[in-house]
C-alpha cells in the first residue's frame, strides 16, 4: 500500500482568497460572515452569508472563459490553480496518465440556471445560452480542471452534499493508496449564494436570522445558536504517493492516513439524533489509520451551529473517544466561514493541515453561553498553541452521508 500525502494547496473562502489569508484570519478568530449585497434580501429571514470578497473571475481567466463558466466552476479551478503551483507541478513533469481529479459541488450551477430561466421567460426560448447545461451540471469543476492540467486518470466528481471535500479526498485517498494513480486533484466547491437557496434554507428554519450581527451569527456548541450561516468557496488539494512527492523533491504538508464513511439512512436533511453515522464514519477513520482515540490530539469538527447538530455531533465524539473526548481539542471553522456547502470539508481539511503544521488549535468564536449537551472543549474564543500530530476531521451531509478523515503531520 502507498503511503499518500498532501503536497499542494489552494482556497478561496469568505476569509480570504488565498490559503494563506484564509489560514491567518481563521487562526486570528476573525467572522467572514457579512450582510448580502449581491441581492434585495429585505423580504428573507436571513439576510447574512459568508461571501467570496475581491474575485476577478475575468481578470483570472479572461472575459471569455470566465463567462463560459458558472461561478462554483471559477471558484474550483482558481483554487486547483493556486494548489498546482503550491505543489510545484508547473514546473514538473507529469504523466497525465496517472493524474486523476476527484471534485464535487454540492449544487453546481445554480445561479446560471436560475439567470437562463429568467432568459427563457423573459426573452423566449431562442436567446437561452447553448452553454446552460454544461455550466449548471456539478461534474464540470472536474472536468474543467482535467483539462486544464491534462488528468488523463480518473476525474470523479463526488456528490454528498456537505460532505463532498472529504469524500474527494478519502476516496482518492483510496485510489493513490492502492496504486491506481500518482497524484490526484481533490476537493469541494461551492457557489450557491442566490435568492432562492436562501429562501429555501430559510423556509426550512435552517438559517440564523442574526440579521443585525452577522459576525455573531454563527456559533457552534453556543446555547444561542440559531442556524447556520450560508456561504461559499472552494479547497483544493494535491495527494500523492509519498513515493512520487519524494521522488520529485517535493514539500510535504501532512499525510492522510484514515477516511470513514458511512450513512445515517434515517433521513433526508436531519442528522440521526445520536449521531450513530458519525460515530461510524470516525470509527472506520481511526480503525484505517491504526489510531486509538487517545492519540488524536485535534477534532476538526462539522458543527453547523445547529441545535441538533452540533448535539449529535457532540455525542457521537463522547460515543467514540470516552474521557478523552473531554481532553481533546474541538474546534468548528464554521464559526468564522459560515457553512460552504460542499466546499466546506475541504477547506476545513486545509484549516486541519494548517493547524497540525503550527501547533495553533483555531478557535470557535461565538462561544457565550455553554450548552450543557455540548460541553467537549471547543477552544472557546480564542486560538491555542498545543503540541499536535494527529487530526480528525469530521463533515456531514444532508441524507446521512458521512465522510472522516484522519490527518498526520508529517516529519
Amino acid at each position: 500500500m502507498e503511503q499518500v500525502v498532501i503536497t499542494g494547496m489552494g482556497a478561496l473562502t469568505p476569509l480570504g482568497n488565498s490559503v494563506d489569508s484564509f489560514w491567518e484570519r481563521l487562526a486570528r478568530g476573525d467572522s467572514g460572515v457579512s450582510r448580502i449585497e449581491t441581492f434585495d434580501t429585505s423580504r428573507f429571514k436571513a439576510q447574512i452569508a459568508g461571501s467570496v470578497r475581491g474575485f476577478d473571475a475575468e481578470a483570472l481567466f479572461g472575459r471569455k472563459e470566465a463567462r463560459r463558466m458558472d461561478r462554483f466552476c471559477q471558484f474550483a479551478l482558481a483554487a486547483a490553480g493556486q494548489a498546482w503551483e503550491d505543489a510545484g507541478l508547473h514546473e514538473a513533469q507529469v504523466d497525465g496518465e496517472r493524474l486523476g481529479v476527484y471534485v464535487g459541488s454540492g449544487v453546481g450551477g445554480l445561479q446560471t440556471l436560475l439567470d437562463q430561466a429568467a432568459v427563457l421567460r423573459d426573452r423566449g426560448p431562442e436567446r437561452v445560452s447553448p452553454m446552460l447545461v454544461p455550466m449548471i451540471i456539478s461534474n464540470m469543476a472536474a472536468a474543467l480542471i482535467s483539462m486544464k492540467f491534462g488528468a488523463l486518470g480518473p476525474t470523479v466528481s463526488p456528490v454528498t452534499a456537505c460532505s463532498i471535500g472529504n469524500t474527494s479526498i478519502g476516496e482518492a485517498f483510496r485510489l493513490i493508496r492502492g496504486g491506481g494513480a500518482d497524484i490526484v486533484i481533490a476537493g469541494g466547491a461551492e457557489a450557491a449564494l442566490s435568492d432562492i437557496a436562501l429562501a429555501s434554507f430559510g423556509n426550512a428554519t435552517a438559517l440564523s436570522s442574526r440579521n443585525d450581527d452577522p459576525a455573531g451569527a454563527s456559533r457552534p456548541f453556543d446555547a444561542g445558536r440559531d442556524g447556520f450561516v450560508m456561504a461559499e468557496g472552494a479547497g483544493i488539494v494535491v495527494l500523492e504517493s509519498l513515493a512520487h512527492a519524494r521522488q520529485r523533491g517535493a514539500r510535504i504538508y501532512a499525510e492522510v492516513i484514515g477516511y470513514g464513511a458511512s450513512s445515517d439512512a434515517y433521513h433526508m436533511v436531519a442528522t440521526h439524533p445520536e449521531g450513530d453515522g458519525a460515530y461510524r464514519a470516525m470509527r472506520a477513520a481511526l480503525a484505517e489509520a491504526g489510531l486509538r482515540p487517545e492519540q488524536v490530539d485535534v477534532i476538526s469538527a462539522h458543527a453547523t451551529s445547529t441545535e441538533i447538530g452540533d448535539r449529535s455531533e457532540t455525542l457521537a465524539i463522547k460515543r467514540l473517544f470516552g474521557e478523552h473526548a473531554y481532553r481533546v481539542p474541538v474546534t468548528a471553522n464554521k464559526s468564522m466561514t459560515g457553512h460552504l456547502l460542499g466546499a466546506s470539508s475541504a477547506v476545513e481539511a486545509i484549516a486541519l493541515v494548517k493547524s497540525l503544521q503550527a501547533g495553533i488549535v483555531p478557535p470557535t468564536i461565538n462561544y457565550e453561553t455553554p450548552d450543557p449537551d455540548c460541553d467537549l472543549d471547543c477552544v472557546p474564543n480564542e486560538a491555542r498553541r498545543a503540541e499536535l500530530s494527529v487530526g480528525l476531521s469530521n463533515s456531514f451531509g444532508f441524507g446521512g452521508h458521512n465522510a472522516v478523515i484522519a490527518l498526520r503531520k508529517y516529519a
